[in-house]
């Protein structure tokens, strides 16, 4: 009995441990993206998402009512493009929450928007990733923007 609980106990660390790991990978691949975001990076970021990503973001309008908006891909990374080299931008990320089931993760990333040093708004990221070819890409992308109600962890 004592060499079973022994086996059960060690499976479990390594199964623990191996779920850390893909959980730190998960969390790379969102750090790698906005590296490559905030570089204006456009071929970086193309390979971190799969063919058909889908991009959305939830706001409210000016009369208090919930708007989602759908981006195209293409039509992002022409933006980011084109933003002009002397202006900055920032999105800090203030946490991760990571959940993984085989070859599909969740993260989940409360975050401060920065533009020319400013605050310019919060909100949160929700990824959804797929694991392809041992390699986690980001397959949907859905965030929140507001500028009430945030709690700025950074001064202006």
């Amino acid at each position: 009995m004592k060499h079973i609980l022994l086996l059960f106990a060690f499976g479990l660390t390594l199964s623990l441990n191996a779920q850390d790991k893909e959980q730190e990978n998960v969390k790379a691949t969102i750090l790698e993206f906005f590296d490559a975001f905030h570089k204006q990076d456009t071929t970086a970021l193309k390979d971190m998402v799969t063919d058909k990503i889908i991009l959305q973001s939830i706001s409210t309008d000016n009369n208090g009512k919930t708007v989602l908006k759908h981006d195209d891909f293409n039509m992002f990374m022409r933006n980011i493009a084109s933003i002009p080299k002397d202006r900055t931008f920032e999105e800090k990320l203030l946490d991760f929450s990571i959940q993984i089931d085989g070859s599909m993760a969740n993260a989940w990333t409360p975050y401060e928007f920065w533009y020319q040093g400013k605050f310019s708004h919060c909100g949160v990221n929700s990824f959804q990733l797929i694991k392809e070819d041992s390699k986690w890409k980001i397959m949907y992308l859905v965030d929140t923007r507001r500028r009430k109600n945030c709690q700025r962890n950074s001064e202006d």
